[in-house]
């Protein structure tokens, strides 16, 4: 038997070492994930990324942090 298991991106967020807000930071991502959610949708929905990228760069703005998107299989 063979299965395909379909490619998925990820956003993968790092912070500084001792960053004071990492924990208020990530709260607010994570919220980001629950109202997305909402609509029966998540975080493997294909249109993730596209849909919460302009929201994930807002917050690195306001908390320094980095990002970037890889695909995982």
């Amino acid at each position: 038997m063979k299965v395909r298991i379909p490619k998925h991106r990820e956003f993968l967020i790092k912070f500084e070492d001792g960053y004071p807000l990492e924990k208020q930071a990530w709260a607010e991502l994570n919220q980001i994930v629950k109202d997305y959610s909402v609509d029966g949708k998540s975080v493997y929905t294909e249109t993730f990324i596209e849909d919460n990228e302009e929201k994930v760069k807002a917050l690195q703005e306001k908390y320094e942090f980095t990002y970037e998107i890889i695909e995982k299989q």
